[in-house]
């Protein structure tokens, strides 16, 4: 225990002075960018997506993504206004800090619904705290995945990193 505290220690010390630890992460961000926007939305844990409503944004906190069949997701209730203002409107953004590393995330995106049960039943298999409110055979649950996304990594020591996907 005590020598991955140490290998941990050393590795976030080698972020913080390495110029080439960084650009490889650039580098895979590039090859990957959906994972890598994937994942750093998991680890946030809550994001914030923005759709509008007129000429009004709505901005609130979203916690699902997942990869399925090479496309991200994400979930919500089609009976809330953000499943409404998605429909009318489908080009969102969201945006995401993380606070351990300091480094935020803004994707502009297109979604796109799909009503197919086994999308639905893949993100509450990912995220089974919603089972309780949903079912991949209700009428509730709505998936989105997003097309045409343009992803920038920015942080306090580093210029933005921008991907597509």
């Amino acid at each position: 225990m005590k020598n991955l505290k140490i290998i941990l220690m050393f590795s976030a010390w080698l972020w913080t002075v390495c110029p080439m630890a960084q650009a490889q992460t650039n580098e895979e961000k590039e090859e990957n960018p959906m994972k890598e926007v994937c994942e750093f939305l998991k680890r946030c844990g809550v994001y914030y997506l923005a759709t509008t409503e007129g000429d009004q944004p709505r901005v609130r906190p979203f916690g699902t993504a997942a990869i399925f069949e090479n496309r991200l997701y994400i979930q919500t209730d089609k009976r809330k206004n953000v499943a409404k203002q998605m429909l009318i409107n489908p080009k969102i953004e969201i945006c995401a800090y993380d606070s351990a590393t300091e480094e935020w995330l803004r994707v502009a995106a297109t979604v796109v619904p799909d009503e197919r049960r086994e999308v639905k039943a893949f993100m509450l298999d990912e995220y089974p705290s919603l089972k309780s409110m949903y079912s991949p055979d209700d009428d509730n649950t709505l998936v989105l995945y997003l097309t045409d996304a343009t992803a920038t990594f920015y942080s306090f020591a580093n210029e933005p990193v921008e991907v597509k996907f």
